[in-house]
């Protein structure tokens, strides 16, 4: 069978008259569709089931199941098919009640081919619009979805509890975590678990734009405001109106634009760059950063009353090297859709393979090993990925990673591998940790919170 895409679509001909289902069929196929055809409606659902039509052109009286029982079961079944009626002209009423009920439209016979192929055509497109629609729904949810964050290790556990309490409310929620952790992941995945799921999704990354730039990028701006501005634009907050706005790398914000933030989140207000008209919408505000906040506030980089207002729920992404565990799931994983992509079949790891990436200390976390993995696969001649086609370095390079213990490193390195691997051992408990390490669990919170990590594990046992 042809693919879709050197097609114009499929067509299912519906018709108990043999010779002139037959006939249309073939006028059709000659314009480039790809035609099928049933005497009835019992026959039609059970191909519809196979075919998938984009489109079904049915009679209107047929024996066992009727053109308007068709229409019913076939709408109810695959809402993304189309359906025109043929009528005799005496029947128009019926065609008019098919209409009512979800018919794309009809046609009277006699047939004029020119009349069916238009029809057809803007039938089409409907057809292939609500099944694009569809596709992009499931890819969203699959995307999205709390089991498409994987990772069975307890921070990750938690991770998925408090996005889960999270995203109903209407609390602003500040994500923290190091750059390839997935803070845009756990932003999308919070708004497509919210009430505003069906709203807007807005994406912005504060360090990409210079001040001037930002401000305009999400309050817009009036016709005239600035050198350039040759229109009235809408920004961020106005396009993310009833959904969620979110905001990456939120420490970059200039401070004097701090101010019209904090206003807003305040007040749920702002007015256009040279504008003077106030406008209200509702935003949720879900930011991200990869650095320390309060830090921030300390050194006179951010404002404090903007802090409070951002983190009124703090979610804090784990570094991929804090829960070593969940790395072969995640490299199964991205094995198994890269190997789908580019149509490889590839089976697994070779055992030192696994060891070194077990080993690495994944600076760039999640988003470096996807990238790792994506290499590996297409670079793999055989059945298994093995380790020369990874492209992390050898473990002599690897001076700095947590697990590569090399003459020469520092205290403070030895140390953090300790502290680190102990705790991926007893799965994040600080207690468990502390005892084995001899040291107090105190000072291990301490630690994490200089490292940055104060959110990743557990308080007690």
């Amino acid at each position: 069978m042809a693919s879709r895409s050197e097609l114009r679509g499929r067509v299912l001909v519906v018709d108990d008259e043999t010779h002139a289902r037959d006939a249309l069929a073939e006028i059709l196929a000659e314009e480039g569709y790809e035609t099928a055809t049933a005497a009835d409606g019992l026959e039609a659902l059970r191909l519809m089931e196979e075919l998938r039509p984009d489109v079904v052109l049915t009679d209107l009286k047929m024996p066992s199941l009727d053109g308007l029982g068709l229409l019913d079961r076939g709408k109810a079944e695959y809402p993304e098919t189309s359906f025109v009626v043929m009528t005799a002209f005496g029947t128009i009423d019926t065609a008019v009640e098919a209409i009512r009920r979800g018919a794309e439209n009809y046609v009277t016979k006699p047939l004029d081919v020119g009349t069916v192929t238009a029809l057809l055509a803007r039938a089409m497109d409907k057809a292939k619009l609500a099944r694009e629609a569809s596709e992009l729904r499931e890819r969203l949810h699959e995307t999205y979805d709390f089991s498409r964050i994987l990772g069975e290790h307890p921070s990750m556990r938690r991770l998925t509890q408090v996005i889960a309490q999270v995203a109903p409310s209407r609390a602003t929620v500040l994500i923290h975590g190091e750059s390839g952790t997935g803070k845009e992941l756990i932003a999308a995945a919070i708004h497509e678990n919210s009430k505003r799921k069906s709203g807007p999704f807005v994406r912005l990354n504060c360090a990409a734009l210079a001040e001037s730039l930002l401000e305009s990028e999400l309050f817009g701006h009036e016709k005239g405001s600035f050198t350039g501005a040759m229109a009235r634009r809408k920004g961020r907050f106005e396009q993310a109106d009833g959904g969620t706005l979110f905001l990456d790398e939120i420490s970059e914000v200039p401070k004097p634009l701090q101010v019209k933030l904090l206003r807003f989140l305040q007040e749920r207000e702002f007015e256009r760059v040279g504008g003077n008209e106030t406008i209200r919408v509702d935003v949720r505000v879900v930011a991200a950063t990869n650095r320390d906040l309060k830090q921030c506030v300390q050194d006179g980089t951010f404002r404090e009353d903007l802090y409070y207002r951002l983190d009124v729920v703090r979610v804090d992404v784990p570094p991929l090297r804090a829960r070593r565990s969940d790395i072969p799931i995640l490299a199964h994983h991205f094995l198994h859709r890269f190997a789908k992509e580019n149509e490889r079949a590839l089976e697994g790891f070779g055992d030192e393979a696994m060891k070194a990436l077990l080993a690495h200390a994944w600076p760039g976390n999640v988003r470096e090993l996807e990238n790792a993995i994506e290499r590996a696969v297409v670079l793999a001649p055989g059945k298994r990925i093995e380790r020369e086609h990874l492209p992390m370095p050898t473990p002599a390079a690897e001076a700095g990673s947590v697990g590569a213990f090399v003459p020469g490193m520092t205290l403070a390195e030895i140390e953090r591998i300790a502290i680190l691997q102990t705790l991926d051992a007893c799965e994040g408990s600080t207690g468990k940790a502390a005892e084995m390490l001899g040291i107090s669990r105190r000072k291990i919170q301490y630690r994490l919170k200089e490292w940055g990590m104060g959110g990743d594990v557990e308080d007690s046992d």
